[in-house]
């Protein structure tokens, strides 16, 4: 393996995209990490809470050596292999820890003990995170948004991925952005969201690029929040308006909220109890909308969506979850939309379906 060094470029680092080892415990990388970093820790968290305590108790020398104590002999032996593989596979990582500095040194000199010099992200997760907030900033500040609005199921989203000036909030987020919008895995925590967003905004930035398309999104996306400056540029920004029929947006909700979810829990669970927590998370989402929708209504939804969810498990049609779907939005998706679109309407700029918004944009340079 070619020999490289330490580093501080952040921005080739994160721009890169190329793997990063994260030394820390399991505790701190769940609560934010960078995308593609992978956790092998130096320490679990209890090992790491006891070299904590020592060190409050008995200064920095004597945790060193409860550390080395804790992890030695097969212990150390299993972490190494595992750094050894990572490193061996992908011979233009770096690691970190927190400051990027005893835990990583430590790792560095046992990943050069087994005979593999790898670099360390110098200063580690905290450098790293610091200067991602700058550049989310920087980037929100310097950039100027054209926002693609429309009903639900219009394919908004679809617009948002044919396009090379823009930014996917809904990926980044994990979530599809409605009261249905929870996929079968977990979004992210707030702080790998923000590192996401910064990044996607710095490589914009580094192609010169500073006129950005966004879809239209309220302030959370799921339990993801925007940027407090991000929303308000948001809020004054040109929109584009996407025109679709209700038979086309039936249509695209069935296949997203129904086929494409339904199968992601299959995927994740297996058959059986794949399909009960799809129908547990199908009848959560109209639940969380009971009260914007009244007793009544919420009742007449859900006896139709049990009956398409029986159907569905008896014989594996999903034609029946129409029956809801289309007086989920007339009575209730379409009049809320129709409110936001004549608060925005002084804003929009452009209105047509889904190809002639997308060709509408492409051609002014998104």
């Amino acid at each position: 393996m070619t020999s490289r060094t330490d580093s501080d470029n952040y921005a080739e680092i994160l721009n890169s995209g190329v793997p990063l080892l994260d030394v820390r415990a399991p505790v701190e990388f769940s609560q934010g990490a960078f995308p593609g970093a992978i956790n092998l820790p130096l320490m679990e968290d209890e090992e790491r809470h006891r070299v904590g305590t020592r060190y409050k108790q008995a200064g920095q020398d004597s945790a060193i050596k409860l550390g080395h104590e804790l992890v030695s002999g097969s212990t150390k032996d299993e972490r190494v292999a595992r750094w050894v593989q990572f490193a061996s596979a992908n011979p233009d990582g770096y690691l970190y820890c927190f400051r990027g500095g005893l835990r990583s040194r430590i790792s560095q000199q046992w990943l050069a003990d087994a005979g593999i010099q790898y670099p360390r992200v110098v200063g580690g997760y905290k450098a790293m995170r610091s200067f991602l907030l700058e550049q989310l900033t920087q980037g929100i500040a310097q950039s100027h948004f054209i926002l693609i609005a429309g009903f639900t199921g219009c394919g908004k989203t679809e617009v948002v991925k044919n396009l090379k000036a823009t930014i996917d909030l809904e990926k980044l987020a994990h979530h599809r952005g409605s009261s249905f919008g929870k996929h079968a895995s977990e979004q992210p925590t707030q702080i790998d969201f923000d590192n996401s967003l910064a990044i996607a905004f710095m490589r914009l930035r580094t192609q010169q690029i500073t006129r950005i398309a966004l879809e239209d999104e309220s302030r959370l996306i799921g339990r993801c929040a925007l940027p407090i400056p991000l929303r308000e540029a948001m809020l004054a920004s040109p929109v584009v308006w996407v025109e679709e029929s209700h038979a086309s947006r039936v249509e695209r909700i069935l296949h997203d909220y129904i086929e494409d979810l339904g199968a992601q829990f299959k995927n994740k669970l297996g058959p059986e109890a794949g399909f009960e927590a799809f129908s547990q998370r199908l009848l959560e989402s109209l639940q969380n909308v009971y009260k914007r929708l009244g007793g009544e209504r919420h009742a007449r939804l859900q006896s139709l969506m049990q009956d398409a969810l029986r159907i569905q498990a008896h014989s594996g049609v999903v034609d029946a979850h129409r029956e809801w779907i289309r007086p989920l939005l007339t009575e209730y998706y379409d009049p809320m939309y129709e409110h936001q679109r004549a608060g925005k309407a002084s804003r929009i700029v452009f209105s047509g379906d889904r190809l002639a918004v997308t060709h509408y944009l492409t051609q002014a340079g998104y």
